[in-house]
């Protein structure tokens, strides 16, 4: 149970600092905000890779909930800095 928790701080954390850097801009969140709509994206994009019938037959690294969950954490932090009227600045600015 404690491992569980453990890795799901530390892939959100991966998940969510990932999701930051590929948007463009600056985003105004916390490093606990990363964390946790890291998290979420993680979340929800095995949630999501599973409704869609993937499994991971051959074990191993799942990239594709991997990848599904750092987009999610994109859309998140870009409704998370919409909704709380955090404006980053864009590239080059």
């Amino acid at each position: 149970m404690i491992g569980a928790i453990i890795s799901a701080i530390v892939v959100g954390a991966i998940i969510g600092v990932l999701a930051r850097l590929i948007m463009p801009g600056r985003q105004n969140l916390s490093t606990l905000m990363t964390v946790l709509l890291g998290i979420a994206g993680a979340l929800l994009g095995s949630w999501i890779t599973s409704a869609f019938g993937y499994s991971n037959a051959n074990g191993g690294f799942q990239i594709i909930p991997f990848v599904v969950g750092v987009v999610v954490a994109i859309v998140l932090i870009a409704v998370y800095t919409g909704l709380s009227g955090r404006r980053g600045t864009p590239v080059g600015h």
